[in-house]
């Protein structure tokens, strides 16, 4: 049975939405190269940053909205790599808390230019910024509701 014609332009829209957002991250991962790191773990290093010393792998998940064993992984690698620091707690065992090292710490001051988002999110006027970051809010909370969260990453913040 063939879909509806709306159902086909929403599945259109849908692939679009994710060809932008992969090419975008290709190119913040393109400039980010240059430092050694990738958005991703670039996104790890800015939360950590902004959470302190309360930063745990559970937090890292949130923010990040993806899965803590997907979050231990690169939490790992990012250790090997010398980016953070995990280290048991010493009041409770079994929580892991992460800081940034000091190449961590550099990295991360590396990864505050975003050029190449500037230049990408520059297409846009300051109205379609504006609508545009509306129907994002919109189905991002639509999303969330389907998948029953209640729980909204802290970041970014609400406007």
């Amino acid at each position: 049975m063939k879909e509806p014609a709306s159902r086909d332009k929403d599945y259109e829209l849908w692939v679009l939405l994710q060809q932008a957002s992969d090419a975008v991250v290709r190119a913040r991962d393109k400039e980010l190269g240059k430092h050694g790191i990738s958005s991703i773990e670039a996104a790890v290093l800015f939360i950590v940053q902004s959470i302190g010393d309360r930063a745990i792998p559970a937090e890292i998940s949130r923010w990040l909205f993806r899965e803590q064993h997907t979050v231990s992984a690169l939490l790992s690698r990012m250790e090997k790599k010398g980016l953070i620091k995990k280290t048991k707690d010493l009041e409770r065992k079994n929580l892991v808390r992460v800081t940034l090292t000091e190449k961590g710490k550099q990295a991360y001051e590396n990864s505050i230019p975003k050029e190449s988002i500037y230049h990408i999110m520059s297409t846009l006027s300051d109205e379609e910024r504006r609508q545009f970051s509306s129907n994002l809010w919109a189905l991002r909370d639509r999303a969330f509701e389907e998948l029953r969260i209640e729980h909204r990453p802290p970041f970014p913040p609400e406007t």
